[in-house]
């Protein structure tokens, strides 16, 4: 599992290879949360390398989702797999974040 964080246009773009699950969603929530503070503001999370989230890793997206909108910024979502869009559709996290189909999509979104 690892993140990686590179910045496209003004955008913290963060990839998320593996699973995001309880061992590691500190770390990625802490890499972001570092960003924030250093003025970042729009906030990407790819996840085309992500084959699972559990309910931790999506604890850590809802509270990284509050936390940048509270400092008036955003965070997208791009390229959730089937199993991933259908666990955001249960849970109903599909209304609360942006998710887009691509990369390009997301990015341009903002």
């Amino acid at each position: 599992m690892s993140f990686s964080i590179k910045k496209e246009g003004g955008i913290v773009v963060v990839d998320v290879e593996g699973q995001l699950i309880v061992g590691n969603r500190q770390e990625l929530k802490q890499k972001v949360l570092d960003e924030l503070e250093s003025g970042e503001r729009k906030f990407l999370i790819d996840f085309s390398q992500t084959g699972y989230i559990d309910s931790s890793g999506l604890g850590v997206l809802v509270s990284l989702s509050k936390k940048i909108r509270e400092q008036g910024g955003e965070l997208r979502l791009a390229n959730l797999n089937d199993d991933l869009k259908t666990l955001f559709e249960l849970t109903k996290l599909d209304t609360l974040f942006q998710i887009a189909d691509t990369r390009e999509r997301a990015l341009n979104s903002f």
